[in-house]
């Protein structure tokens, strides 16, 4: 029972260092929402806070970003942070969306104090709505180390769903996989042969080298804890 619980408490404090890296080094991503016809339709917006009731920001209400989460309270995102590729890391997280709670907006604005500058007078900050992503899952990944680092965390909710290569009980040990990794990231030293996951490009070279058929793409489940802890703050 004791190591469950430091297993939760490390996944709970790794989604609390992604959602904080995305809040105060990359603040400015690019959302996804779709319109009526299920087409998808990108902006940029600023993620003001995260808090213990998920990740927050806000938008205009005439804007036609304000009808489509309120039409269809989903949301995609990606931040990019670094000079260039190769010393970049991204956070991406997709999730349900609701309008938060009176007195946030006030917060959102204290903490982002520049969009005084946007909405200078209390009359033209009428036009502002705050949201809350509530419940979410995410992906952080790292191309300024090698091998790679790839890891999902999920916030909200109890568990969650993960994409990953896996090698079953047909792999023979042949090592075709092994040249065909860019990464290197599958350990040799048992059959059948292991994929790290963390470091893993999901380019899909050892599922179609194998020659038995031994590696598939499976979805992967992970446990997480309800909620974020610590007040609504731009950590």
């Amino acid at each position: 029972m004791e190591l469950t619980r430091s297993s939760d408490q490390k996944k709970r404090q790794a989604a609390e260092d992604y959602l904080s890296l995305l809040v105060s080094e990359i603040h400015t991503v690019v959302a996804a929402t779709c319109d009526d016809e299920g087409r998808p339709v990108t902006c940029a917006i600023d993620m003001m806070a995260r808090g213990r009731q998920g990740l927050y920001f806000l938008t205009a209400k005439g804007k036609g970003f304000f009808r489509r989460l309120r039409t269809r309270p989903f949301i995609a995102l990606t931040g990019l942070h670094g000079r260039d590729t190769m010393s970049s890391f991204s956070i991406s997280v997709r999730g349900f969306v609701e309008e938060a709670e009176p007195g946030v907006l006030e917060k959102l604005l204290e903490l982002n104090s520049y969009m005084y500058g946007i909405y200078p007078t209390e009359e033209s900050r009428k036009a502002l709505a705050a949201f809350r992503i509530y419940r979410g899952t995410g992906e952080f990944f790292d191309l300024s180390v090698r091998p790679v680092m790839r890891r999902t965390f999920s916030f909200g909710c109890d568990a969650f769903e993960a994409e990953e290569l896996f090698i079953t009980d047909s792999c023979t040990g042949c090592g075709r996989c092994l040249a065909a990794c860019p990464q290197q990231c599958i350990d040799a030293s048992s059959v059948p042969l292991r994929i790290s996951n963390e470091n893993c490009l999901l380019c899909g070279n050892c599922l179609e080298i194998c020659p038995h058929g031994a590696v598939i793409r499976r979805e992967c489940c992970g446990n997480m804890p309800e909620n974020l802890p610590g007040e609504l703050k731009n950590d």
